[in-house]
Formats: C-alpha cells, structure tokens, sequence
C-alpha cells in the first residue's frame, strides 16, 4: 500500500512522549509506569489524532487531482476540523457533512470549522446510513460543478488513514520499547488499527467512544486490509463500557477520570473520546488488566475543542469550580 499511494507532511513528529507520575501513583501504579503520548500537540488546526491519518488521505486526494475535500460527521467532530485545517494548509476547498441542525451559535469544535474556512451542510437528524446518502448527494452536486472532490471517509478511518498509525505505533515504539500496553479512544477505529498492527493485539488497549455501533466489526474489516495477505488478529483487546446511554452522554466514572487527570498532571481531556480512554484505563487497572511495573502509555488523541461543544461537560465543570470558591 505504501508504494502505491502518496502522503503530505502536516505536522512535525514525533510528538512527546511525557511521565505521568501523580496520576500513575493516583492509579496505584509505579511513578514510572505511566507516560503519555502526546498526539493532543500536533500542531495542525487544534492538534489531535486524525492529522497522522489526513497525511495519507490527503496525499491521495491531491495525487487523484482534487481541490475540495468532503468528509461528515457529528457536529463537534475533531476529524471533522482538522479536515478543514489540512485544506486551509494544502490550499484546498473543504466541504462537512455534519449530523444535525444548526443551533445559532457555534461552539467548540464548529466554531473552529469555520474560522478555518469550512462550508457546512446540514444532513438533519440522521442515522449512519442518512448522513452518507446526503453525503453521497453533497459529493456528486460538486462534481457537477466541476470542483473536483475527494470524499475522506468517516473519521479519516480507511485502510489508507490507518497508516498514519501504524506510522505513529513505530514512533512510540522507539520512544518506549518496553511498551507492555498502549491505552486509545476507539471511535472509527484507524487509529486502534494502526497502533495494532505497529505494535500487535496483546499491547493495545482500545476503549469504545460510542462513535460506531459495532466497535469490533468496524476493527475487524480495518485490520483485515492492513494485515493482507497475513491473517489478522481476531481478539483485540476492548473496552466496551465506558460509551453509557450514548456517544454524546458524560457518564460520572468519565467525568471523574478528567477531573482526575486535570488536577494531578494539568492534562486536559475531553468527554467523549480522551475522558472515555482515560476511564477505561481507571477501569483496567483496577480489574488488574494493567499492572503495576509494567510500562503503559496513554495515547492522548486530542480533542480539547469538543470539551467547550459539550454542554453537560461545561455544567459539570462550573459546578466544580463554584465548590472551590472561597
């Protein structure tokens, strides 16, 4: 796949690797047991995850000739933003498909979308398969007026975004070749497929945000492409319960982890993909599925933005800072 396809530059890496020694010994852990992968400081638009993946998709998009970029997703989605990013520093149009209604006043991550330039179009209240027919509609309309469009999938997840990852497992790798686990968001899946197949099934932990109704299918179909003709892994390590009542939902044990990781590292996380991770990884040391002695690393995706979109998050937040006023 490399050799056929071209990728950008985006960002300069490798991102930090960085101890977290409050939090490992909040956590029961060793002081140096816990370090965090700092991906939320890619510089591109905000920082977050989805700029390894945009390197290759973009790159592809550029080499087929195209001049606007199309992608979707929820309202305060961070794939979303930073595709309007990658096309303000590439020089190209940038089209979001996003899930919704316009609400007046744009907040978080979709005031970032138009600041970067973005035009947005409105699917309504949506499911996965609605959102993708407007897309489709979006994409063929620009076609027609001859703008040269390149639809970005989901999430930047594809076999091709994916690689981004696998890039990024490498990174870490040399960074920490005693890596025995490697906690991640699992939203679209590319990036817990890319960190897999760099680093294998038994050192990635991967916690499930919401963003995709069957988490391990969605993994599955992506680590089979990125590990043929090889079979692939078939019992990657998940966390199914972090999600609550729902993607957009702010459950107390996530609320509870991001203030956590905020008071004893200054490590600001959001609530619906970093806050889930960071619960999981609570979750997984206190069941005994992360140990202490063992080298982990929290792969911190980003996402900052999506916390100021958020309004039970926000309330939550207020309602801790009015408790410490003196």
């Amino acid at each position: 796949m490399r050799e056929e396809h071209r990728k950008v530059t985006l960002a300069s890496w490798p991102t930090p690797l960085e101890p977290a020694p409050r939090l490992a010994q909040a956590l029961g852990l060793g002081p140096d047991d816990l370090w965090i992968k700092r991906d939320d400081l890619i510089g591109l638009g905000g920082g977050g995850n989805k700029v390894r993946k945009l390197e290759w998709t973009c790159g592809q998009a550029l080499a087929e000739g195209a001049r606007t970029l199309v992608t979707s997703g929820a309202p305060q989605s961070n794939h979303a933003r930073l595709t309007a990013a990658a096309g303000a520093r590439l020089g190209m149009d940038v089209v979001l498909v996003l899930a919704g209604e316009p609400t007046g006043t744009a907040a978080g991550n979709l005031a970032l979308d138009g600041l970067l330039g973005a035009r947005i179009v409105w699917a309504g209240a949506v499911d996965g398969a609605g959102l993708a027919t407007v897309l489709d509609r979006v994409v063929a309309q620009l076609r027609e007026r001859n703008a040269a469009p390149a639809l970005i999938p989901f999430g930047g997840s594809s076999p091709l975004g994916a690689l981004g990852y696998v890039d990024g497992g490498r990174e870490l790798l040399a960074q920490a070749p005693d890596l025995a686990t490697a906690v991640v968001a699992l939203g679209s899946g590319g990036t817990m497929a890319g960190l897999v197949r760099a680093l294998g099934e038994d050192r990635v932990l991967g916690v499930h945000c919401g963003a995709v109704a069957d988490p391990g299918h969605t993994l599955g179909l992506l680590l089979k492409e990125l590990y043929a003709p090889s079979p692939a892994p078939r019992r990657p390590r998940l966390r199914l319960d972090q999600v609550g009542a729902g993607y957009s939902s702010l459950t107390d044990p996530v609320a509870e982890a991001i203030l956590l990781a905020a008071r004893t590292e200054g490590l600001v996380l959001d609530p619906v993909y970093t806050g889930r991770a960071m619960a999981g990884l609570v979750a997984a040391v206190r069941e005994g599925d992360i140990r202490r002695g063992d080298r982990t690393v929290f792969v911190h995706t980003g996402g900052l933005p999506g916390l100021f979109g958020h309004e039970e998050a926000l309330r939550r937040a207020g309602e801790v800072l009015s408790d410490r006023t003196v």
